[in-house]
């Protein structure tokens, strides 16, 4: 059954530039062990276009680079009434995840045709066969996350679907009387899937208890509320339109603030063995 809870708030950057008057310092950190992005910095300036998009412009959040994130790439996508791809994926081993934050996106999916609204998700496979248009009559902004899949023999590729966060119920985590849930869109347990998309959601006062530290690298981008971070012995405060880059073992924990529910879209890698890589002798 669908859920009946009200429909969620996502934040969903506009561009533009501040005025001259503005101070210059802000909140990014670049580290080796974290990045913070706050939301200011995704002004005009810092889009980027890509081939065989039309009317689309995007906001890198994170990208495979020495230094910086590993496993994956994010984006904001931006498109424009009309706008869209029908090649929208150059390398035919890259999955995706697509997540509506504002507006309305048509996405056909190996011939099916999708209307996905804000809350909607896509889960894209290696080799799927997929475009994008904007059939609306205003902008649709919505990430789409990035990984080359990571093929096991015996194992087949995991399927394409679409969903949306309102036709699924939080995960509440143990012990914590539901201030802490995570939003699953896929079975932890079927290890055909390496990684993973999830809406984590705090309640006001909420916390995660305990540094984190682990191999899964990680990308948060804050959907909803505030909160404050505590990463690698470091206290930073984050609000809506954030994002965070954490490397592996990366501590982390924090603790929700303000008046409503801190809600993240979190990536993480999931499910197969650490690579070795041996010396020949």
């Amino acid at each position: 059954m669908p859920s009946t809870r009200p429909p969620a708030s996502y934040y969903a950057p506009q561009g533009g530039h501040p005025p001259q008057t503005q101070l210059t310092a802000d909140r990014a950190v670049f580290t080796e062990a974290y990045a913070l992005i706050p939301k200011g910095v995704m002004r005009d300036i810092v889009t980027s276009n890509l081939p065989f998009w039309e009317g689309t412009r995007l906001w890198v959040l994170a990208r495979p680079l020495s230094g910086f994130a590993e496993t994956f790439s994010q984006y904001i996508m931006e498109v424009a009434p009309g706008g869209g791809s029908d090649k929208p994926e150059p390398e035919a081993e890259a999955e995706g995840v697509l997540f509506v934050v504002e507006g309305e996106l048509t996405l056909t999916l190996e011939g099916v045709r999708h209307i996905l609204a804000p809350g909607g998700y896509a889960f894209i496979p290696p080799g799927c066969e997929w475009r994008v248009r904007n059939e609306s009559r205003e902008p649709v902004r919505f990430h789409w996350v990035r990984k080359a899949y990571e093929f096991v023999d015996g194992l087949k590729v995991p399927e394409a679907f679409v969903t949306n966060e309102q036709a699924i119920t939080p995960v509440e985590m143990p012990g914590t009387e539901g201030r802490w849930a995570t939003t699953r869109f896929v079975d932890p347990n079927d290890v055909r899937h390496d990684m993973h998309v999830n809406i984590v959601t705090f309640q006001p006062g909420g916390v995660i208890p305990f540094d984190e530290t682990h191999v899964m690298e990680h990308g948060l981008y804050v959907l909803e509320g505030k909160a404050v971070y505590h990463l690698n012995q470091q206290w930073v405060e984050v609000e809506a339109g954030d994002f965070m880059w954490l490397r592996a073992f990366c501590p982390q924990a924090c603790y929700a603030g303000g008046p409503g529910p801190f809600r993240y879209l979190l990536y993480k890698d999931v499910n197969r063995h650490a690579a070795l890589k041996l010396s020949s002798r």
